[in-house]
């Protein structure tokens, strides 16, 4: 099995920058979106920081074996799901060191999505903080690979909120848990098996508050080529308001 794949990051229509950043890396099979908080670039800064180590971290230990894991690594978690994991956490650390040394940056985080695709096998293992998203489509059904960090997220699971409710409510830009700050948050990490035709999505938030599921998979069914399909899902949310940058990854298998 082979991907081809496409990342794209536009500002939006009511930002006056783009604090999100975003990494493909088709020979390491690393791909990331990061979504900056802060505001006046600070945001950029932490996003950029996170996507910058995340990748460093991959690069270092894509030739780590099943003999030469570090001592802190987790015994219950797979080779590809420790490099993630510890990637995530040195970009956290990354980003508090920055804050640290920079008063000007205080405030300053990001939210992460990363997947690690292993096409050999073939599989995904992906590693999220925050609402920064990751969907599959398969056999015509969109299924949506993370859960939200964030405050509306658990409150439609505790059954306060309903999922309508939930993308327009005041707070639905609130996290839970993200890059920088004082406490180590805690990454999610689950591998998932790719099939011929699978369609891998990883968004910001700007895409998916902008357009339900529904309307992200009216728009990868469409049939077009990797590049308009791209376009169109970044057209289709600024259509609907635009209110955040919106940056996308997609990767399709293929033979």
């Amino acid at each position: 099995m082979k991907f081809e794949t496409l990342g794209l990051t536009d500002r939006g229509l009511r930002r006056h920058h783009n604090e999100d950043q975003f990494l493909v890396r088709d020979d390491l099979g690393l791909y990331i979106v990061a979504d900056g908080m802060g505001g006046h670039a600070a945001g950029e800064v932490a996003a950029d920081l996170a996507v910058r180590e995340v990748e460093r971290v991959i690069e270092a230990t894509r030739n780590f074996g099943g003999d030469t894991w570090p001592e802190d690594w987790d015994p219950k978690l797979d080779l590809a799901a420790n490099r993630l994991v510890r990637a995530i956490i040195s970009a956290h650390r990354r980003v508090t060191a920055a804050v640290d040394g920079d008063l000007g940056l205080r405030g300053m985080g990001a939210t992460i999505v990363a997947a690690l695709v292993d096409l050999q096998k073939p599989e995904v293992t992906l590693a999220h903080v925050g609402d920064s998203r990751a969907y599959l489509l398969r056999d015509g059904k969109l299924g949506q690979l993370t859960a939200d960090h964030s405050w509306v997220h658990e409150q439609v699971m505790a059954g306060l909120l309903s999922e309508d409710a939930a993308r327009s409510h005041p707070l639905k830009n609130v996290v839970t848990r993200a890059l920088g700050g004082a406490q180590e948050p805690i990454v999610d990490v689950g591998t998932f098996e790719l099939k011929e035709g699978d369609q891998l999505l990883l968004c910001s938030d700007g895409l998916n508050t902008m357009l339900d599921d529904g309307e992200i998979l009216a728009v990868l069914q469409r049939g077009a080529d990797l590049t308009r399909t791209v376009h169109q899902l970044i057209a289709e949310a600024n259509r609907k308001g635009g209110l955040d940058n919106i940056t996308v990854i997609l990767a399709r298998s293929r033979r």
